[in-house]
């Protein structure tokens, strides 16, 4: 038997292989703590679980559910939108339901990209972008996520010829993984931008919820001209700890929703209703629960900030995501700092070359653990002798 060259040309997903590095560890009798994966760790809000179980015991859930979602569904994202971003939606044209962002950010490419075309993502960024681009015959051109720039991509560095060549441009703000936000001058850039080269923008807006320090993460909507050129993806998963439920959207541009929905008529059928009921319940609920939810984040973003800048580190604390984007010591990558981070303290974090390569030379962190475990983790570390100024790599 032999694969597909697209399966031969895919690299192992990269928490997969995370997942196996934890697995060896534990059957050596490690204690691991996992600051990898973005899982959030406390459970779904009580009211939104209720409703869940209300709807699964109604038959008329049972049955296949529509393909572009419930019109319920559909209008209470466009009502969110509404309250959040005065942004105004109309729900049977401009929003399709989702299993889960992810699915639909991994079958936007198969709706706008030939072989040969090019799209533009992030680097370092979320993998399913470069995915999604490989297995529709698509290529990437890396658009470079550096400090000095805020982590926003310098977009008139990109060479012309490339642009009139790209298809879709991915953005996401607040960024995994550096954390990095962005404000609307940059989203009125990327318009002009799209327009100026014919490209549609696909913005992962998965941690807009997710915010600290009175910062309220704008939606690329709410841009003049976004929805002329693009679409924004969102999902409940990070602002309402649903990441198992697998629900989420696109919305915007009303051609390239019906393009996905499309796609989506041939490969799955829909959400199961009673999550969508689930889901309309947590848009249209009380938004307590996820100012409660920020909160915990930004209480353990101090800890851990304040605790690797006590071992060397000289971190800014992110205004959005849970994620901590820390240089490795010097003299080492991060695939070798992280292996010494597990060797030596049992602690996990993730390399930030397998996010692209600008992220070489960085590692990422989750936050999606109890504020104890936080601590244990920064007592190993400095127990181990790790901090930023390493004195030698020989000493470990």
């Amino acid at each position: 038997m032999e694969t597909a060259q697209r399966i031969k040309k895919l690299p192992p997903y990269l928490f997969a292989e995370i997942d196996r590095k934890m697995a060896r560890a534990r059957a050596e009798g490690v204690d691991v703590i996992s600051l990898g994966i973005g899982d959030p760790d406390r459970p779904t809000p009580t009211h939104i679980i209720d409703k869940l179980a209300e709807e699964a015991y109604n038959p008329a859930n049972h049955r296949y559910p529509s393909y572009e979602g419930l019109r319920e569904f559909r209008a209470a994202v466009a009502g969110w939108y509404a309250r959040r971003f005065g942004v105004e939606l109309d729900p049977d044209t401009e929003v399709v339901s989702l299993i889960g962002s992810k699915e639909g950010i991994a079958h936007i490419s198969l709706c706008f990209v030939d072989p040969g075309d090019v799209n533009l993502i992030p680097d370092p960024g979320y993998p399913v972008y470069g995915v999604g681009t490989l297995f529709a015959g698509g290529e990437s051109y890396r658009m470079p996520l550096l400090e000095k720039n805020g982590y926003l991509p310098q977009l008139r560095d990109i060479p012309a010829e490339v642009a009139k060549k790209a298809r879709l441009m991915f953005l996401n703000y607040p960024n995994n993984p550096t954390g990095a936000v962005a404000d609307r001058r940059f989203f009125e850039e990327v318009v002009a931008f799209a327009r100026e080269y014919e490209i549609i923008v696909c913005h992962d807006a998965a941690y807009s919820e997710l915010t600290f320090d009175g910062y309220r993460a704008p939606s690329f909507l709410e841009t003049p001209g976004a929805r002329e050129v693009g679409i924004e993806f969102h999902s409940l998963s990070k602002p309402f700890n649903m990441t198992g439920w697998r629900i989420g959207w696109a919305a915007g541009n009303p051609f390239v929703i019906e393009a996905l929905g499309r796609i989506k008529t041939n490969i799955d059928s829909g959400v199961f209703q009673a999550i969508q009921y689930a889901g309309i319940e947590a848009l249209n609920g009380s938004q307590e629960s996820v100012k409660e939810i920020s909160e915990v984040y930004r209480r353990r973003r101090d800890l851990m900030v304040d605790g690797l800048n006590a071992l060397g580190w000289r971190l800014e604390k992110p205004k959005g995501t849970f994620y901590l984007w820390c240089p490795v010591p010097a003299g080492m990558t991060a695939t070798e700092f992280t292996a010494m981070l597990l060797e030596k303290a049992g602690v996990v974090v993730v390399p930030g070359n397998g996010y692209g390569t600008y992220g070489e030379g960085y590692f990422r962190i989750s936050l999606c653990l109890e504020e104890d475990r936080i601590r244990e983790a920064l007592r190993r570390m400095e127990e181990s002798g790790i901090r930023f100024n390493l004195p030698t790599r020989a000493a470990f």
